[in-house]
């Protein structure tokens, strides 16, 4: 792209992100600088997440450096969502995003049907250096401001997420047969006689993994990880390819599921459906009950589920070591028993999954296990209830057979070393947030070892394992895995962090995740012994199924933030508990204890003093009273205000 602004400099130049997140001090975050770099230039022109070229001009003091920007490089963003305010001759566009510090002004001819007030999607088309805002266009209109659709289209738009899939894909997966050939079972290890079953989510449709299960004798078993073969549906190059690509993952908003690929594969075609014949790619163990792996094989195989669990159906055997479960046939409709040689298959498994759980806890793997939160919603959306879910046995089960099968495809990744591949990494924790951490957590009357990264992940363990069913638990394992690097995926191999392992990808969901068809397709390459063909631009693509998966967390979170608020509309005037889960120098952010809603106490409505924020220990504290309001606090709030447009949740302290 175009640089922008460019001025001759005689000085070393750096590239780095600009960062509005405070408007008032914006900062340029740079990986080869490892310390705060402050603005010393005028900033129009710029926008938060921009890409630019900068030089440094001097180091003030200790972890203070100041910059002077010479050109934009690339812009972050060229399409925001906004609310539209229409004038006689032209409009500006107030972007909903905090961190866009300047209004988008719209000439009248690229208004286009927009009203006065509208939620719009804008493109913008130039920013003139002289300019204060950018000029830029309509490019869709999204309806009125804190409509339920409005709202939901608009984290999708800002998020570049589609909704529907072009007609092209669509005429391409209709010509998919869902019959198997005999040839093409003949091609593969056939485990249709296998005991085997699927373990998911009650409302799930895409089954990516099932399980089969062998004794060998009373010590070995021989376990099935098997995953659905979307590589042999979905052809490299290929224009549905090509769309699974774009997205790079599914999308699960709220109330709605943007799949990866379209439903006739995602949840017919691919999906490991009970009492049907599919397609997988397999890793197969040979494991004793102390979670001890003797031997494994790699390869395509075939398969028909006997049995598709739920979560709590599977927890229920786990819990009473018992079967009170009959299954509908997805075929025939009608009701059959549950064998008890399932019940024994799932109990084996769940103890060999605890083994292998505690043993990765020994190597210093980190288990989180923080709590979700889910909505009921009623036929028009409206959320009725909030319940939180927490990982339990069954689902920890699936998690460490799935784990097993991604190490061991790494494992054989590293040990041909004949070609690139792609690997799920997690680097080393930000120093200075675990030093945060580590004052938080004192403050409970906890400890952190961080004398080393070994000691670092026990240290968490030991404080996740003391702070279960404790009030402070959600915060806590919040700000822990804030302090955590980003996972991400990438043809450089440097490991996983937080799981301890030193091979590891991502091989379990290809109906949900692109990644995860790439290192099928490296994995067949391997057993075809064919070398290097998926070399070029595979770290490109590494990175964009990051970016992706990014975008996908973020709208996820956000259509979260909006049924809370949206649930709290009715509850103005209601008291709750809450502890306090952020504090800064403009108030005190509040999570209900109840229903883990988060919303903000101002400081202009804390009315017995005038409080000030203390850097040293993240508080707030009164002139006079010399009163206190820091993390992890309890207090008792009142709903003050739910705004749906502007996404804020008002509390006021009781």
């Amino acid at each position: 792209m175009k640089n922008y602004n460019r001025k001759k400099s005689s000085k070393k130049l750096f590239q780095g992100i600009i960062n509005f997140s405070n408007k008032r001090d914006p900062i340029v975050e740079c990986d080869k600088i490892n310390h705060v770099i402050k603005l010393s230039n005028n900033i129009v022109n710029f926008l938060h997440g921009d890409l630019v070229e900068f030089e440094i001009l001097n180091r003030k003091r200790k972890g203070f450096y100041t910059a002077n920007i010479i050109s934009l490089v690339k812009r972050n963003k060229e399409e925001y969502v906004g609310i539209i305010q229409i004038n006689k001759n032209f409009a500006f566009t107030i972007i909903d995003d905090r961190k866009i510090h300047s209004d988008i002004f719209i000439p009248s001819n690229n208004i286009g049907d927009a009203q006065d007030g509208d939620k719009v999607l804008i493109k913008i088309l130039e920013w003139k250096k002289q300019d204060l805002s950018p000029i830029g266009k309509v490019e869709k209109v999204l309806g009125k401001p804190g409509e339920h659709e409005t709202e939901m289209d608009s984290i999708l738009s800002q998020n570049n997420i589609n909704l529907s899939f072009p007609i092209d894909v669509l005429e391409q997966t209709k010509k998919i047969s869902e019959e198997i050939s005999d040839e093409e079972i003949k091609k593969r290890r056939d485990f249709r006689n296998e005991l085997t079953f699927t373990i998911d989510p009650v409302d799930a449709k895409d089954f990516d993994d099932a399980l089969s299960f062998k004794k060998i004798d009373e010590d070995n078993y021989e376990i099935g990880i098997h995953i659905a073969d979307v590589s042999h549906y979905v052809k490299s190059g290929t224009i549905l390819d090509k769309e699974a690509y774009t997205r790079a993952t599914s999308i699960y908003l709220v109330d709605r599921v943007i799949p990866m690929l379209p439903e006739k594969l995602s949840n017919k075609v691919c999906s490991l459906r009970p009492q049907e014949e599919k397609l997988t790619f397999s890793t197969c163990i040979t494991i004793n009950k102390n979670g001890d792996i003797k031997e494994h094989w790699f390869g395509r195989t075939v398969i028909k589920s006997n049995y598709r669990f739920s979560y709590s159906e599977a927890q229920e055997i786990i819990e009473t070591k018992k079967n009170k479960i009959s299954k509908e046939n997805s075929l025939t409709g009608k009701q059959y028993a549950v064998g008890d040689e399932v019940v024994e298959a799932i109990l084996v498994m769940d103890e060999i999954a605890k083994k292998s759980r505690k043993n990765r806890e020994k190597i210093g793997s980190i288990n989180f296990n923080k709590k979700e939160v889910y909505f009921k919603l009623d036929e028009k959306n409206n959320p009725v209830g909030v319940f939180i879910k927490e990982s339990k046995d069954a689902n920890k089960l699936i998690e460490e057979f799935m784990l097993i099968a991604n190490r061991k495809v790494a494992e054989l990744f590293t040990e041909i070393k004949k070609q690139k591949y792609i690997y799920r990494i997690h680097d080393l924790p930000d120093n200075e947030k675990l030093k945060s951490l580590k004052h938080i957590v004192k403050s409970f009357g906890y400890t952190l070892d961080l004398t080393s990264s070994k000691g670092i992940s026990k240290s968490i363990n030991k404080l996740l394992n003391q702070i279960h069913g404790k009030e402070e638990q959600n915060l806590i394992e919040s700000l822990a895995l804030r302090s955590m690097s980003k996972a991400e995926y990438s043809t450089n191999n440097i490991g996983h962090y937080g799981l301890a392992f030193v091979n590891y990808t991502h091989f379990t969901s290809p109906i949900r995740r692109y990644p995860d068809i790439l290192v099928h397709r490296l994995l067949q390459d391997i057993l075809d012994k064919i070398y290097g063909k998926m070399d070029k631009n595979l770290q490109k693509k590494a990175i964009h199924c990051s970016e992706q998966e990014n975008n996908a967390v973020k709208a996820e979170r956000e259509s979260i933030k909006f049924m809370q608020i949206k649930f709290m509309q009715n509850k103005i005037g209601e008291t709750f508990s809450g502890i306090i889960s952020g504090v800064s120098d403009w108030g005190i952010y509040v999570e209900l204890e109840k229903n883990k809603c988060e919303g903000m106490v101002y400081v202009k409505d804390i009315k017995d003093d005038k409080y000030y924020y203390s850097n040293e220990d993240a508080s707030l504290i009164g002139k006079k009273t010399k009163k206190k309001y820091q993390l992890g606090d309890t207090i008792t709030v009142e709903v003050k205000n739910a705004d749906l447009i502007k996404k804020h949740l008002d509390f006021i302290i009781i």
